[in-house]
């Protein structure tokens, strides 16, 4: 029986979790404040902790500094108010495991428990390759370094990631370097581009649907969280995706579990959820647009990824990659880019990122004759 240390000052909560967590079938005990669960930490090991936010005297992020102070690695989770999810999303970068919201079922706190055992449970851990690498992804400027050392942290958590950058800049290719460097990376990786898909059929897409559920649903359909179960989805764009849907994803990622469209039972799912955006969402979120408590969730690690002008070191060797690339593909013996193409890619601007640059690229590899890419095979839409 796995053992739950409770944490909390409020003694009606402290009774209503111990019932909850005797009934899961877990051997909970409870302290009234951190104090007195950092004294009983030092005498007895617990394979979860879980913890109020707010406490007097030392609340929940000074407890959580505490804990790993003592070298305990026991999984955190925090029991926190709406209004300070923001808090609570601080306190997973400090090393906790994840947060519920009050009110919370006691479907979403054995989800969340269950979830914290078994991350913890995976022994030995994953080691990260640090030589791994993706198709499409160079990484030789000091800002992608960065990048990628983030990256490879995050990858061995199920950490929600929120990656930001400009169309074309990568973020999927990204996020498919995480998926693969995860625990995760032998389960599926499922895109679902939130921007292209119309509004109405959205939900359908993500959740699925009954037969019958609406004209045309002739047969079950497994939605693309389902099909990602025990692996990764990727949320491409989803500051597009509409209010009504955001309310159903951040169920989804409480809870999580999905409802397919026209069923009355809920299906349980263990997907690693990244999102991708080119917007400012804090922006979004003050317009309306984005639901905050949604934000603080997905924004648990946020990654900006920076422009190709920003990164001038990548230009050639992400020109030379397509090259390799696209010279297979068309069957030509291309081998090289002479100085002077290689002069004219460095001094454009590149706002379309490197998704621009692939598509020059492949268009210069179509073009060319020979076995190099010359600065006539180029074409550039501000210099054409």
């Amino acid at each position: 029986m796995y053992r739950v240390l409770v944490v909390d000052d409020d003694e009606q909560m402290r009774v209503a979790l111990s019932a909850t967590l005797k009934h899961l079938n877990y051997d909970a005990k409870v302290a009234k404040d951190a104090k007195e669960a950092l004294k009983i930490l030092k005498k007895e090991k617990f394979d979860v902790i879980l913890s109020d936010l707010k406490m007097p005297k030392m609340d929940g992020v000074e407890f959580l500094k505490e804990v790993r102070k003592l070298g305990i690695s026991s999984p955190f989770i925090m029991i926190t108010a709406f209004g300070d999810v923001k808090t609570a999303v601080e306190t997973m970068k400090l090393g906790a495991f994840d947060f519920i919201l009050k009110p919370f079922s006691q479907q979403a706190l054995k989800k969340v428990l269950d979830l914290a055992i078994s991350h913890s449970s995976i022994q030995p851990e994953t080691e990260i390759n640090q030589d791994s690498e993706t198709e499409e992804f160079i990484f030789t400027s000091p800002k992608m370094q960065n990048i990628v050392k983030l990256a490879q942290k995050v990858a061995k958590t199920d950490a929600t990631v929120l990656l930001i950058g400009e169309s074309g800049t990568g973020k999927e290719v990204l996020a498919r370097y995480i998926h693969s460097l995860s625990r995760r990376s032998k389960g599926k990786f499922v895109a679902v581009n939130c921007a292209a898909i119309p509004s109405n059929l959205l939900e359908s897409e993500m959740f699925g649907y009954e037969k019958g559920a609406f004209s045309g649903a002739v047969k079950s359909h497994p939605g693309k969280f389902e099909q990602a179960n025990k692996g990764t989805i990727l949320l491409d764009e989803i500051s597009e995706m509409p209010l009504e849907l955001q309310a159903k994803l951040l169920r989804v990622i409480q809870e999580k579990t999905i409802d397919r469209i026209g069923s009355t039972e809920s299906i349980s799912v263990d997907v690693r959820i990244i999102c991708t955006t080119n917007r400012n969402i804090e922006e979004e979120v003050k317009k309306g647009n984005f639901r905050e408590d949604l934000y603080y969730r997905i924004s648990v690690f946020p990654i900006k990824i920076p422009p190709l002008k920003e990164r001038k070191e990548e230009i050639i060797p992400l020109a030379e990659l397509f090259l390799k690339k696209f010279s297979a593909k068309f069957k030509k013996n291309i081998t090289q880019i002479s100085e002077d193409a290689k002069e004219l890619l460095l001094n454009y601007p590149w706002h379309g990122n490197v998704r621009e640059l692939q598509n020059v690229i492949e268009r210069a590899v179509v073009l060319c004759e020979g076995d190099t890419i010359t600065k006539d095979d180029i074409f550039l839409h501000n210099l054409e």
